[in-house]
């Protein structure tokens, strides 16, 4: 049963981080603005996160008491903040390039964690933070090799990267707060209060003169993107050992640079590609826990 549990867990878990790496393409083919795209993935990945939850039964008020709702509209808020910073970073470091600096947010959780909770930072977790920084260096020292990114734009797009992954550690250490209460329901609330945030600044009466393409693309970044994909991702995340959540959450970055590369033809150079190895070894280091130093054997 436990062997049942972890092979359906894993392939929730693979399911989710493929269709997360294709969110670029998506974002990039809807033609609209970024702060339109994220509106309207806010709007319709609430109607679907409302119709998941009301299947589930977390329409529930013994569920969720004011405090809990408030953290829950703070992480929210650092959410689409992550949204906005992450998808206005793919048309200028490239879908790839973006998302594997986004991976640097395990580093941004450690930093965060250590001050305001209190958790420690061990000398193996300064030197994976310093291998993703070396990663970190070799990717912005390429910026003038790929005539494909806006002009200028390079560099602006890996610090739009760096602060998306920086919200997005933001929005983990305050759900820690909301410990029992539903994820599902956790994302309900931080896409309507998306949407609150949002619904000002959006051209929304524009969307309806749009091709095709663009309703389409909207659609399912709200309905697979948001909805589907939170789903399959809370349910891996419940069945599985943190280990192998860890290890295939890097089907994600490995998705969206071959996405970027099939797609929009964005080629990374040598030195690229080797800023982007070293960070996501860091990264997979420090999430599956592994020390520099060998430890010695438990002897029963």
């Amino acid at each position: 049963m436990k062997n049942e549990q972890i092979k359906r867990g894993s392939f929730e878990m693979a399911s989710a981080m493929l269709i997360s790496g294709t969110i670029g393409w998506f974002v990039l083919m809807s033609g609209q603005a970024v702060l339109d795209v994220v509106f309207w993935r806010c709007a319709i990945g609430a109607l679907t996160l409302l119709l998941i939850c009301g299947l589930m039964g977390f329409l529930k008020p013994q569920l969720l008491s004011w405090n809990k709702f408030f953290w829950a509209v703070i992480s929210g808020v650092a959410i689409v903040g992550n949204w906005l910073l992450l998808f206005a970073a793919y048309s200028r470091a490239s879908i790839g390039i973006a998302t594997a600096v986004y991976n640097t947010q395990p580093f941004m959780l450690v930093g965060l964690g250590a001050l305001f909770l209190g958790e420690r930072i061990t000398l193996d977790k300064v030197a994976w933070l310093s291998l993703a920084f070396l990663g970190m260096l070799a990717i912005t020292q390429q910026h003038g090799a790929a005539p494909a990114y806006g002009a200028g734009a390079y560099l602006v797009g890996v610090a739009l990267a760096l602060g998306a992954a920086f919200l997005y550690a933001v929005a983990a250490i305050v759900v820690k707060k909301l410990t029992g209460m539903p994820p599902h329901l956790i994302a309900l609330i931080q896409v309507c209060a998306g949407i609150l945030l949002l619904a000002p600044f959006a051209q929304v009466s524009a969307l309806p003169s749009q091709p095709p393409v663009a309703w389409l693309t909207l659609l399912a970044l709200g309905v697979v993107h948001t909805g589907l994909m939170y789903v399959l991702l809370y349910g891996a995340i419940q069945k599985l050992p943190t280990s192998i959540t860890g290890a295939l959450s890097f089907i994600y970055p490995v998705v969206a640079i071959l996405v970027d590369w099939i797609a929009f033809g964005h080629r990374l150079q040598w030195m690229q590609w080797l800023g982007v190895v070293v960070i996501l070894f860091a990264a997979a280091a420090m999430r599956q826990g592994w020390g520099l130093r060998r430890r010695p054997a438990l002897v029963p």
